[in-house]
């Protein structure tokens, strides 16, 4: 005996995606990812067993590309691998657990503690209103704590943190930690500390994008040439006018590379020269050198040339001799 189901036809059926989602696992989803699971989600309501391949073929994506779309969701805690497939997890449950039970690295004394703390508790809910519409989760609260720990930023730089990835349109976890653990290692602690390194990545910003308009550029800096301006304008503390008289030098050569320009910086570091002035006075000390060794040569090849015409004077005397001794004979 079959035993059928009068379920409501695809044109009026839909699918259920807790709110959860679209604040927590939504903003950093990879596009392609995000398809995948739309479709995985709609399908699993019917229990049908489905390849991959045929999801690729449905979708139009590389079956490789579902296969990473599954380990990320399987990573990200939405689905769990079976020996027959995959199984979606609740993630209302998951919330729900996160609300009573916190995150094991953080201990309830540290939780007690910030709430009990005005000012954190006053910076957390500045992040809730501005950048979560009131609806930020329980998980971003238990992150926000262990930032607070782990990197002992003060208040205002952690709402500063959410609005500058706010700004990049990338408010998700992974992007947040990436900033925070790049301020951490730049000393970032204090507002003061981060208005330090704001003016000095700006001077950075404006200097690489000098360089990219006189060098001419079609293209944005590669990673590699970025960490070369920063060593000349960082390590070496030299300004712009230092770095053009390096950028002059590539103007004879068709062919040149950051690293020609960087060996040339690099020995007028060596040389310890500070300002354009400094080097100025080395190019034109050089120069007059590189004359002075030229002259030297010149005048050395053209001794040589008298000395030998002198030794060979003798021989060519008594050559002439011998040729008037002999017409006088005949």
């Amino acid at each position: 005996m079959k035993i059928e189901r009068n379920d409501e036809s695809i044109l009026f059926s839909v699918t259920d995606i807790p709110d959860i989602f679209f604040t927590d696992y939504l903003p950093q989803a990879p596009g392609d990812y995000l398809k995948v699971f739309l479709y995985i989600i709609f399908i699993s309501k019917y229990g049908k067993d489905i390849k991959v391949n045929d999801i690729s073929k449905k979708l139009a994506l590389h079956i490789n590309v579902i296969q990473d779309a599954l380990k990320y969701w399987e990573e990200a805690g939405i689905l769990t691998k079976k020996t027959n497939g995959y199984i979606f997890n609740n993630l209302r449950e998951i919330e729900l657990y996160n609300w009573y039970k916190p995150k094991v690295e953080l201990s309830a004394e540290d939780i007690e503690k910030n709430a009990k703390n005005k000012y954190r508790a006053e910076a957390i809910e500045t992040i809730n209103t501005s950048f979560f519409q009131g609806m930020m989760t329980r998980s971003w609260y238990s992150d926000i704590d262990l930032w607070f720990k782990n990197y002992q930023f003060d208040e205002q730089v952690m709402i500063a943190l959410f609005n500058y990835c706010y700004k990049k349109s990338a408010l998700h976890r992974n992007y947040l930690q990436t900033v925070a653990d790049a301020w951490a290692k730049n000393g970032i602690k204090t507002y003061s500390d981060l208005e330090i390194y704001s003016e000095k990545q700006s001077k950075l910003q404006k200097i690489q994008n000098s360089i990219s308009k006189k060098l001419r550029l079609a293209r944005p800096l590669t990673e590699y040439e970025i960490a070369y301006i920063e060593k000349w304008t960082i390590e070496y503390n030299y300004p712009l006018d230092v770095i053009e008289i390096a950028l002059k030098q590539t103007s004879s050569k068709s062919n040149f590379s950051f690293d020609y320009i960087n060996g040339i910086i690099s020995k007028w570091h060596d040389r310890n020269l500070k300002t354009a002035e400094d080097v100025y006075n080395f190019l034109a000390e050089y120069k007059a050198q590189q004359k002075n060794v030229k002259e030297l040569e010149k005048k050395a090849k053209y001794n040589n040339y008298e000395q030998r015409n002198y030794s060979n004077f003798d021989n060519l005397y008594a050559n002439n001799q011998n040729l008037v001794t002999s017409n006088s004979d005949k």
